[in-house]
C-alpha cells in the first residue's frame, strides 16, 4: 500500500431535500466545534432529490424540502449539493422536467454543485445544457463486474463513480488502479442490502417506474432477514461494510478518499447517528446529541 500521509477523506451524506432541519442544527456544530470532530474528514457533499421527481432513482417518495434553502445551506457552509437524477428508464420526452431546478444549482454560488446520474440520455442532455455542474455515476447501476467498474472511472464524464458495495473489499484489484482513478471512487459504506442479493438491479428499477407515474407493485425483497427493515448494526455485519476505523486504517493509506454514507428514507435520528459514527470523535458524540436533540424538540415516542 502507498502511504498517503496528511490525505482527508470526504464524505457525501445523504438527505439534501430530507434532512433539512438536521443539518440546519448539525452544519453550526462541524463549523465552530472542529474539536467535536476527527480531523481526518470533511463534509464534501449532500445528496438528494426532492419527492416524487422524475428524474429521481434509488429512492420514491423522499424529500420535501425547499431547494433555495436547500442550496442556501450548502453554500453557507462550503458544501457541494448533488442533485440526484439517477432513473435508470428516462426518454427523450422525459427532458423537459427539473430544467428549473438544474439551472438554479448550476448557477448558485462558488461552490460547485453535482449531479448524480444512471441514465446516458440525461448524462449527454445535462453535459450540453448545464455545463457547470459535474456528474457522479450512480451506485444503481449496481457495477459488480470490476471490468465493468473499472471502465466506468475511465470515463471522462464522471467526477466520481460510485461502485456497488460488494467491490468495497476487492482490495488486490482496487490498489492496483492509478492515482487518477482512486480520486474517482467513492464507496457505499453501511449498505443494509443482502450481500448475495441479485435483485438489486430490478429493486432500483422499480423505483425507477414509480418515479415515472407507473402504477406498478413494490419491489419485494428476497432477503432472508428483510421483515427487520434497516438496522446499523447490520449493516455493520454485512461483508460490505466500511467502518471509520476501515477507512482510516486501510483506504485511507491506499488513497481513497471519497466515502457515500446511505440514509434517505430513513429517519434523522438514524442518520445522525451515521454522522455522529463517521465523523465525531467518542468522547463527544454525547454533546452533539444534546445539541441537535435539543434544537430540533426530539421526542422519540
Amino acid at each position: 500500500m502507498s502511504q498517503r500521509k496528511n490525505k482527508k477523506v470526504y464524505y457525501h451524506l445523504p438527505g439534501l431535500f430530507e434532512f433539512y432541519e438536521l443539518y440546519c442544527a448539525f452544519l453550526p456544530l462541524y463549523k465552530e466545534h472542529r474539536e467535536y470532530f476527527y480531523d481526518w474528514c470533511e463534509i464534501s457533499s449532500i445528496y438528494g432529490s426532492p419527492a416524487d421527481c422524475l428524474w429521481g432513482g434509488g429512492r420514491a417518495g423522499f424529500g420535501s424540502d425547499n431547494p433555495e434553502e436547500v442550496l442556501k445551506l450548502t453554500q453557507e457552509y462550503g458544501i457541494s449539493a448533488r442533485l440526484t437524477f439517477s432513473n435508470s428508464l428516462l426518454r427523450k420526452e422525459h427532458l423537459t422536467e427539473c430544467n428549473i431546478l438544474c439551472k438554479m444549482f448550476e448557477e448558485v454560488g462558488e461552490k460547485r454543485n453535482g449531479v448524480i446520474v444512471h441514465s446516458d440520455l440525461l448524462l449527454k442532455y445535462l453535459e450540453i445544457n448545464y455545463p457547470k455542474l459535474y456528474f457522479v455515476s450512480s451506485t444503481t447501476k449496481v457495477l459488480t463486474d470490476f471490468n465493468e467498474f473499472l471502465q466506468e472511472v475511465k470515463k471522462e464524464d464522471f467526477r466520481y463513480v460510485v461502485p456497488d458495495f460488494r467491490l468495497n473489499k476487492a482490495f488486490d484489484k482496487l490498489n492496483m488502479l492509478s492515482e487518477q482513478e482512486k480520486n474517482k471512487v467513492e464507496f457505499l459504506c453501511n449498505e443494509c442490502c443482502w450481500f448475495g442479493c441479485k435483485d438489486r438491479k430490478q429493486c432500483y428499477e422499480i423505483v425507477s417506474r414509480k418515479n415515472l407515474g407507473e402504477m406498478i407493485p413494490d419491489h419485494k425483497c428476497n432477503s432472508p432477514d428483510a421483515k427487520e427493515g434497516y438496522r446499523f448494526s447490520k449493516a455493520m455485519k454485512n461483508p460490505g461494510f466500511i467502518s471509520a476505523n476501515d477507512i482510516k486504517k486501510i483506504y485511507l493509506p491506499m488513497g481513497f478518499e471519497n466515502f457515500k454514507i446511505e440514509g434517505r428514507g430513513l429517519g434523522s435520528a438514524l442518520v445522525l447517528e451515521f454522522l455522529l459514527y463517521y465523523m465525531v470523535k467518542p468522547e463527544y458524540q454525547i454533546c452533539v446529541r444534546e445539541e441537535v436533540y435539543l434544537d430540533n424538540m426530539l421526542d422519540l415516542f
